[in-house]
């Protein structure tokens, strides 16, 4: 058990190769893991936005079934 056998180098050169065999693997693997935490945290951010924005004030007046206009909110336009 403490010698490692030829499968368990086999599997080493195996995965040695994966990592670093070839020019740039690593480099593209890489950049592509930013791209995709870069467009996690907008997406985040995004969201964030969203919930922050707050919503416009309700009143509630008791005793009044529907909303009256008052006097003066509606614009009248002359020609």
């Amino acid at each position: 058990m403490g010698t490692l056998s030829i499968w368990h180098w086999l599997i080493l050169l195996a995965a040695g190769l994966l990592l670093f065999g070839g020019k740039g693997k690593i480099s593209d693997i890489m950049g592509d893991v930013a791209k995709g935490i870069k467009s996690f945290k907008k997406g985040m951010a995004e969201d964030e936005d969203v919930a922050k924005k707050p919503e416009p004030a309700k009143t509630i007046e008791a005793g009044v079934s529907a909303p009256q206009e008052r006097a003066g909110s509606q614009t009248s336009k002359t020609s």
